[in-house]
């Protein structure tokens, strides 16, 4: 009876990865790679797992090729806080182009965690997604780099990342708050607060130095003491708020750069007993359906969210097409949508309503009085 060579298929049989990673020396998990095409193997193993197949005249089993057909029709969405709303719009975007060019969508929520969203990239180089969009904790995330580096394309949406090598959409964040606050101090406005995402974030960032250039463009002063950081959701502007009211004297206007902290801020006026846009002028970040539904309206910075999805979604169908073009960094525009939460200084500084009082400088009307 003929002994089988030692790295070779059964006599009769097919071969096996198991066998071909026999006879290059290397894991199956190896071998998985090459066939996958990933980059993280060296030159070395690639070229004896690739003289091993040859040799053995080894063929993917067809169940596993399918398998992979299929992965590579879903798309990875990985997006900051599910809870957002300015994000259900954006969904949509992507969602809808994904799915007229035959792509479904897989969503993950990494709760501004940094290990959830590592997580989730890993989920995505797992389950061989065909690209990722993604709105990252942080614009120096390593782990993004792995999904690279396994020929996963990633589109970076609303905020940055530091490598300039992959393609990103978002809106023009400094401008859209310099003209916010421009109209507030074009209304006579001075001491305006901004209730601020954290500068690591790139929309923090950008929308803090929209601020401080409203400013600068009229060559007015800023105090340290208007500006509040706080987390991304509703407690960061209930709070930021509460201190920012609380200063004496107070400021007369806050701008809040982003819808749940708008939410928080608006909460935190109601539970004073301000009112808008009497006592306090408000302008939010994201115009939200409910917005123009309060009374007062509130006004707000709108982006163009379903835009932002969509041309995400275009960039990464593009990448994958064209895995060689230069990265594309798109810009949009904002618009910003004034109501009624804002009035003029000059004409609401000095009304005081009957049965108010004040209290450290702001207006407050007592219970009895509604």
């Amino acid at each position: 009876m003929r002994r089988r060579r030692a790295g070779t298929a059964r006599d009769g049989a097919s071969p096996t990865s198991r066998d071909v990673a026999k006879r290059a020396g290397v894991s199956v998990a190896t071998v998985s790679r090459v066939l996958n095409e990933s980059s993280s193997v060296s030159s070395d193993s690639r070229r004896r797992v690739l003289q091993a197949i040859e040799a053995l005249d080894y063929q993917p089993s067809r169940a596993a090729q399918q398998l992979r057909a299929r992965r590579g029709r879903v798309l990875g969405l990985i997006i900051s806080d599910i809870q957002n709303p300015f994000f259900t719009s954006v969904v949509r975007g992507i969602e809808d182009l994904a799915h007229e060019h035959g792509y479904s969508l897989v969503l993950c929520n990494s709760d501004e965690n940094a290990e959830k969203e590592r997580l989730y990239v890993n989920v995505m180089r797992a389950e061989a997604a065909a690209g990722v969009i993604l709105a990252s904790v942080s614009e120096d995330s390593p782990h993004v780099r792995s999904l690279i580096d396994q020929r996963i394309p990633v589109v970076a949406i609303d905020r940055r990342l530091k490598d300039a090598s992959i393609d990103s959409v978002c809106v023009d964040n400094v401008e859209a708050a310099c003209e916010a606050v421009s109209k507030l101090i074009d209304m006579g406005h001075r001491r305006i607060g901004l209730i601020a995402v954290p500068l690591h974030i790139t929309t923090g960032r950008d929308r803090h130095a929209g601020y401080l250039r409203a400013f600068r463009q009229r060559r007015l002063k800023v105090s340290r003491d208007w500006i509040r950081f706080g987390d991304t959701r509703e407690t960061g502007g209930y709070d930021c708020a509460g201190e920012l009211l609380q200063l004496d004297p107070p400021v007369t206007a806050l701008f809040a750069t982003n819808s749940l902290m708008t939410l928080g801020a608006l909460r935190r006026i109601h539970e004073m007993g301000l009112r808008i846009p009497q006592d306090i002028s408000i302008i939010g970040f994201d115009d939200m359906p409910w917005a123009s539904l309060l009374r007062p309206a509130l006004s707000n910075v709108s982006q163009p969210t379903y835009e932002l999805g969509r041309t995400a979604a275009q960039l990464l169908l593009q990448r994958l097409a064209d895995p060689q073009r230069p990265a594309a960094h798109v810009v949009l525009k904002t618009r910003l949508v004034m109501r009624d939460s804002v009035a003029a200084l000059a004409a609401t500084a000095d009304k005081i309503a009957p049965g108010s009082r004040r209290h450290n400088g702001i207006e407050r009307r007592d219970e009895a009085h509604g």
